[in-house]
């Protein structure tokens, strides 16, 4: 959750979170004020897919969510900031109803559809209720989270806005030859890896050619990471795959691939990866759901690929790699669009959107 005061001369930014960890020093370095205050662990620990169950565990995590809201809604009376900015699908309500009750403004920054592939459809009209009370403005990533917000009061500030992502100075090289294939991200099935390694098998029979898997399994998803290598052996490819576990420097990754995959076969609401790879030059072959179509035209400044099927995203993988030429123009491209998510144009958006809400 991060919270914005206004002065006259600058914007200062309080984080408040939930728990510590890395998060923490990276903010600080970037100049946010934190302040860690605990939420209870049953309440932070309970998983989207257990609230809307009945039990001991969602009582008791609801308690310790009541306890919260309390506590922050105390702690925001002291701060008294002009606007509370909640960031994520949990913080908005907890967020919202502290903000309400301490007689500030909130903007609820969703960036989750609300579809019962992710949510159990009692819980998406409960957050739709909350959506339609609680903020003072909505930000979302794309017109397709958007359109799952359901019915909004009159008067609420709504905007469109991705996250900024940051251009690195320089492009990716753009090579001869296509090498190494790549999909960044964390390790889960509905992220599609699986997905990835049946399309690149059918695309690239080439032994010269490599896949490269990175990132992590979290959550208890180990199994599927295993069940990965099984795959890779089973298409004949264990020995052209490479998984790389978690990278801290994204860019030092995409100057070693030549194509980039997003895979994900429920939609998603704006990649990072899908963006950070367009600011990198290179080819993108990405998923044709939820944010990606708003933002990549197929065969323009990306590629585009039925979710969950290896063979369109295998079709889509060999024209991105059919010859340089092709790869360049693409490249140079995807670049140009990414500007359009660069921080110098997302911040006086945001800014502007701070002040059309402080202004209604």
């Amino acid at each position: 959750m991060r919270f914005i005061a206004t002065t006259r001369d600058q914007i200062d930014a309080f984080v408040i979170l939930a728990e510590d960890g890395p998060l923490a020093p990276a903010l600080r370095e970037a100049g946010a004020t934190v302040e860690v205050l605990p939420m209870d662990e049953q309440a932070r620990g309970l998983r989207r897919e257990e609230v809307a169950r009945l039990g001991v565990h969602q009582a008791r995590a609801a308690v310790g969510s009541a306890r919260y809201v309390a506590k922050l809604r105390r702690r925001l009376r002291a701060l008294r900031p002009d606007i509370v900015h909640a960031i994520s699908l949990k913080s908005g309500p907890y967020g919202g109803v502290a903000a309400r009750a301490a007689g500030i403004p909130m903007v609820w920054h969703l960036h989750d559809h609300l579809v019962p592939s992710y949510l159990a459809p009692r819980l998406i009209t409960a957050v739709q209720g909350l959506i339609a009370t609680l903020p003072s403005g909505l930000l979302v990533p794309s017109e397709s989270v958007l359109a799952t917000t359901g019915r909004r009061r009159r008067g609420l500030a709504v905007d469109v806005m991705p996250f900024p992502v940051p251009l690195p100075e320089r492009r990716a090289p753009i090579r001869d030859q296509v090498r190494t294939i790549g999909m960044l991200g964390r390790i889960t099935p509905w992220k599609g890896q699986d997905v990835f390694l049946r399309g690149f098998a059918e695309a690239c029979p080439d032994p010269g050619v490599q896949a490269r898997i990175i990132g992590n399994a979290m959550f208890g998803e180990t199994d599927f990471e295993q069940r990965l290598h099984e795959i890779a052996g089973e298409l004949g490819i264990a020995d052209r795959v490479e998984f790389r576990g978690f990278r801290e420097d994204v860019y030092a990754e995409l100057d070693e691939l030549d194509v980039v995959v997003h895979a994900s076969t429920s939609p998603d609401p704006l990649p990072g990866v899908v963006i950070e790879a367009m600011g990198a030059g290179l080819p993108v072959v990405a998923a044709n759901a939820g944010g990606n179509p708003e933002h990549v035209s197929d065969g323009v400044n990306g590629f585009l690929h039925t979710p969950g099927d290896p063979a369109s995203l295998a079709r889509a993988i060999r024209a991105a790699t059919a010859d340089r030429q092709r790869r360049e123009e693409i490249g140079a491209a995807a670049r140009q669009s990414a500007h359009r998510y660069a921080p110098e144009t997302i911040n006086p958006r945001m800014i502007a959107f701070y002040q059309r809400v402080l202004g209604s």
